[in-house]
């Protein structure tokens, strides 16, 4: 036998130790493994992830800039100063005024807590009902399964944002309409994911085991569907805020959104649209620009890094 030893494999899903093995007058390493969670498998995963860890950090600064919007701006968003109209950035507003005179970072930072809460709360509407109906139609199937899915099918042939238009224009434009009008339209991407999930762990072979020994659907989903969709879950949820951020900017930017004086990026972006505005003074477009554009590129990157996280073949 060569004197070379081959070095044991290391299993995916454990870390290597070194510890001290005590013999006889003898100290001799013993290399031993010890075998990780799934979700510190996860985490190990997502931290390989550079833009994710990234994508986290900025988008950390960013809800903590919108929580701490007071004390880092130190103007209020709405107070009117007509002796500072239309300045440029200055050592008294680092991102100039409006036409107003009011203190464009201040408004930029108290508009991150609207547009990020507005994403949030629509987020979470949309992912806590589609994963509801979802699960129905994946666990019952038959009918339900059926009326589910073609509910699912015609809010997804209707446009998205035409739909929301249309509802703030009959409600009025405010932010419980807005919150409200996204989330309960935008449930369908939800529910498809945790359906597809839900019918193949319902074939699993435990899953079956359980039935045959009286389990109920809601023991079922509590105990074996839900730790099966909690991850591709979470990505879904995380893809929605970001594409609810472009939404409330987009529904604000038209005049159907967050209404003045309260700020918002996509209502700053509306105040700022006329040319002269455009070619004269830039400070008041390309902040809540900027703003949204690093919001949704962080948020994604997370969405990337945790959608690696959950998938055990990324190992």
């Amino acid at each position: 036998m060569s004197d070379r030893q081959q070095k044991p494999a290391v299993p995916a899903d454990a870390a290597m130790i070194d510890v001290q093995h005590m013999s006889a007058g003898s100290v001799a390493p013993i290399t031993a493994y010890v075998r990780l969670s799934p979700s510190r498998m996860a985490l190990r995963r997502f931290l390989r992830h550079r833009l994710a860890v990234v994508g986290a950090v900025a988008f950390l600064l960013i809800v903590m800039s919108a929580v701490f919007a007071g004390q880092l701006s130190g103007y209020s968003p709405t107070e009117v100063d007509l002796y500072a109209t239309r300045q440029g950035p200055s050592a008294d507003h680092w991102l100039g005024t409006d036409a107003s005179g009011r203190d464009v970072l201040a408004r930029i930072l108290y508009a991150g807590r609207i547009s990020l809460g507005v994403s949030l709360v629509a987020a979470a509407i949309a992912v806590t009902l589609g994963a509801t109906l979802g699960a129905i139609a994946g666990i019952v199937g038959g009918w339900a399964d059926m009326i589910l899915m073609r509910v699912a099918d015609m809010f997804l042939s209707f446009p998205g944002l035409v739909v929301i238009i249309v509802i703030a224009g009959i409600f009025g434009p405010s932010i419980t309409t807005l919150v409200l009008a996204i989330g309960l339209f935008q449930w369908p991407s939800a529910a498809r994911v945790v359906r597809g999930v839900t019918l193949t762990v319902r074939e699993r072979e435990f899953v079956q085991a359980a039935r045959a020994v009286g389990a109920r659907h809601r023991w079922v989903t509590i105990h074996h569907v839900l730790p099966a969709v909690l991850g591709p879950l979470v990505v879904v949820a995380t893809l929605d805020v970001a594409n609810f951020v472009l939404l409330e900017a987009s529904l604000s930017f038209l005049g159907l959104g967050v209404q003045a004086p309260a700020p918002s990026w996509g209502n700053m972006l509306y105040e700022a649209q006329s040319l002269t505005v455009i070619s004269t003074m830039p400070w008041r477009w390309i902040p809540p620009g900027i703003a949204v554009a690093a919001t949704v590129l962080a948020i994604n990157f997370v969405g990337d890094g945790l959608q690696d996280a959950v998938d055990p073949k990324q190992e």
